[in-house]
């Protein structure tokens, strides 16, 4: 799956991917280790997640920009960038937990990743059910952070699923798009709010994206035509004519 977006991704990106599988969480997991990336890739796969891989700093903010990740597990040794400044890129937009795995052992360089943002350190070697009971507690705070804990969202005869990212309309089942997902997702948090453009772009297309408004206009008229009775009348996903959005309920 690549950026479902209305222009072509970047190319040359190290970031690669399996298919989406609906209801899956997704973890970007950003290393240069071969075998590292094996050996997360068939565990996490195992364990159902969907994995995105980048090998570098670069194509780490590409891919979440793009994929919009559940969960980050990062190395701090990459080859282009280090692992905090790509911490750091990410905090500009994101809250997406970020669980580093390093090899690095300095209680300097734990303090550093964490006061930068980081969730949670891990040092290499890991034993594989720890790294995992750690990932699935970093998930776990998130939502529960998110929407002061609230996970079942209606308006009109829509329901949003938040923990489980999945939407229903008069009880059927609603395919979304990563993109579709990003941008009802921030509406619903934020419900009853104006949600700014550029807050918007940043927040579902990154920061790289904050000028590109005709996104928003494309992927709000596709929203409006799964959820909306009437696609041209809408009376729940609504704009503020030059500023943004707002979800009524």
């Amino acid at each position: 799956m690549t950026a479902d977006t209305p222009a072509a991704s970047p190319k040359g990106s190290s970031a690669t991917e399996a298919d989406h599988r609906e209801g899956d969480q997704r973890v970007l997991v950003v290393d240069d280790d071969p075998q590292i990336v094996r050996a997360l890739r068939i565990n996490l796969s195992a364990h159902g997640y969907h994995v995105i891989v980048a090998v570098d700093g670069r194509s780490a903010l590409r891919a979440a920009g793009d994929t919009h990740p559940d969960l980050v597990v990062l190395d701090l040794g990459l080859p282009d960038l280090d692992g905090g400044d790509v911490i750091a890129g990410l905090r500009g937009w994101t809250s997406v937990p970020i669980v580093v795995l390093s090899a690095r052992t300095d209680s300097a360089d734990k303090v550093a990743a964490l006061d930068a943002g980081a969730d949670d350190y891990v040092t290499k070697p890991f034993g594989m059910a720890e790294l995992l009971a750690r990932l699935r507690a970093a998930i776990r705070r998130a939502a529960t952070a998110d929407g002061d804990g609230e996970v079942l969202v209606e308006f009109g005869a829509v329901q949003v699923d938040l923990q489980r990212k999945r939407v229903r309309r008069d009880g059927a089942d609603v395919h979304l798009t990563p993109t579709e997902w990003g941008m009802l997702e921030m509406l619903v948090r934020h419900r009853g709010k104006l949600v700014g453009q550029r807050e918007m772009l940043r927040h579902v297309w990154g920061p790289r994206h904050e000028d590109r408004t005709n996104y928003l206009r494309v992927y709000l008229a596709q929203l409006r035509r799964k959820l909306e009775t009437d696609p041209a009348h809408p009376r729940h996903l609504l704009t503020e004519p030059g500023m943004g959005y707002r979800l009524e309920s």
